[in-house]
């Protein structure tokens, strides 16, 4: 999980959106209308719903171009149900809730990383009968 999830307020427009996300090196922004999350703003909305219709992110707010609702997972969920709400959500990231609060995200690229841990842990294992 990482724990590195970074907050905008929903009428800041996508090109602070967009400096945020440079600034900070990630890809995807939790969207907040008076402090409570209802959105989420992705690399992907930005190409999709401004950029990939000619729009100016000058002049788009978040709001307009986040998805929503949030896809969220208990921090002692299995990998697998992550997995699962992911491809059955088709979203790339699913974010942990603790208490009612956002404290992470879990991105495809952690998950796959976990798996291919797995994998060569159990290559590495000899069995002997």
């Amino acid at each position: 999980m990482d724990r590195n999830v970074l907050f905008i307020e929903s009428d800041k427009s996508v090109a602070e959106a967009i400096d945020m996300m440079v600034k900070n090196n990630v890809w995807s922004l939790v969207v907040l209308d008076k402090g409570v999350p209802v959105g989420v703003l992705t690399e992907r909305d930005i190409f999709r719903r401004v950029l990939g219709k000619g729009l100016k992110p000058e002049s788009v707010k978040v709001n307009a171009a986040m998805s929503s609702p949030i896809i969220t997972i208990e921090p002692d969920a299995p990998l697998g149900e992550a997995m699962r709400l992911m491809v059955e959500k088709e979203v790339r990231r699913i974010y942990v809730v603790e208490d009612g609060k956002i404290i992470g995200r879990i991105t495809e690229a952690d998950l796959f990383q976990n798996l291919l841990n797995v994998m060569l842990a159990l290559q590495s294992i000899t069995y002997q009968f």
